[in-house]
């Protein structure tokens, strides 16, 4: 049944890269994994975050050289699929829209920025920028609503009785 269903939604992987630390969080680790597990009902999903010394240092100094280090941090995962930044000043995306943007695409790749958001560069590299509005969210949070709105799209695009 599994195979089935990516055949139809055309997705086979779907990949969140966020900057941010690994940390063992139990707030919230238990609905993002809720949400992955709803998720590989449709598609191979995993959440990627990437943080490291020059991000931790390039913070300290600036905002220009904190978003630098993400582009730097970050670029190597655009090289494959359909690549998404989340980006407040982008445009806003109501749930049937989103589900849109992964239908019929074999990997998407969201990416979260760091506290610092994207550079404009980094964002030019992406094929789509949305926004989920001006609200500022924790990276934690952002994790759980995005995913709780990828397994919502791919409802909508699978007539998956969940988004009803």
């Amino acid at each position: 049944m599994l195979l089935i269903l990516i055949i139809e939604t055309g997705i086979m992987k779907i990949n969140i890269i966020i900057v941010d630390k690994k940390s063992k969080d139990v707030l919230y680790a238990p609905l993002i994994e809720h949400y992955k597990n709803m998720i590989n009902r449709f598609s191979d999903f995993e959440i990627i975050e990437v943080f490291n010394k020059n991000i931790s240092k390039a913070q300290d100094i600036s905002s220009i050289k904190a978003q630098q280090s993400y582009t730097e941090a970050l670029s190597s995962y655009l090289k494959n699929g359909y690549n998404i930044a989340l980006d407040p000043s982008s445009k806003i995306v109501d749930s049937h829209q989103f589900g849109e943007l992964m239908r019929d695409k074999g990997v998407v790749n969201f990416f979260i920025g760091g506290a610092y958001g994207f550079e404009k560069s980094f964002l030019d590299m992406c094929d789509r920028k949305v926004s989920f509005g001006e609200i500022t969210m924790s990276h934690k949070l952002v994790k759980v609503v995005l995913s709780e709105q990828i397994f919502r799209g791919l409802s909508i695009i699978n007539n998956h009785p969940y988004h009803k």
